[in-house]
């Protein structure tokens, strides 16, 4: 009985010592995968670029918007499309152009008061635009500048060692 034990307990230590192999190559692939699913696409070091960072940031479209409204306005902005008004979503610029021909009066040309604080929002909306698309074009001439700085100026070294 006891010689049995001692195979059976020898055949159970060799299918944990395969169990042991396989268990650890398991986690090691896992732990892999686990690592390749948490590990961002670009590790970058150091703050980010100006311009992406204006295109990453929120931009504050001034006061007395409600929430999502002003990114709402300003995706149409971004988009060079006409923003719409209350009845318009789902229709097209050109499609409101003809309702409009035809004599529809669409909503919003009709009260004053509405109207204006509805231009008002928009201009807010197209005011940051403009300086976040301003601020972006600075940096990217200035990018230029600077690029064309050190090409002389490298240029200037080249010359200068070429002659020694």
């Amino acid at each position: 009985s006891s010689s049995s034990s001692s195979s059976s307990s020898s055949s159970d230590s060799d299918s944990d010592s395969d169990t042991d192999v396989s268990d650890s190559s398991f986690d090691e692939i896992t732990g892999m995968i686990r690592a390749k699913r948490q590990a961002p696409e670009e590790i970058t070091v150091g703050p980010k670029p100006l311009a992406e960072q204006l295109k990453a940031s929120k931009v504050d479209y001034g006061g007395a918007m409600m929430a999502g409204e002003a990114e709402g306005y300003a995706k149409y902005v971004q988009e060079n499309k006409r923003i719409p008004r209350r009845g318009e979503v789902g229709l097209t610029s050109d499609q409101i152009q003809e309702f409009e021909d035809l004599g529809f009066v669409m909503s919003g040309s009709r009260h004053r008061r509405m109207n204006a604080i509805r231009i008002r929002k928009e201009n807010q909306v197209y005011t940051a635009e403009e300086s976040r698309a301003l601020a972006i074009l600075n940096h990217e001439e200035k990018a230029k500048r600077e690029n064309q700085i050190m090409s002389d100026f490298r240029s200037l070294v080249d010359s200068r060692t070429k002659k020694k």
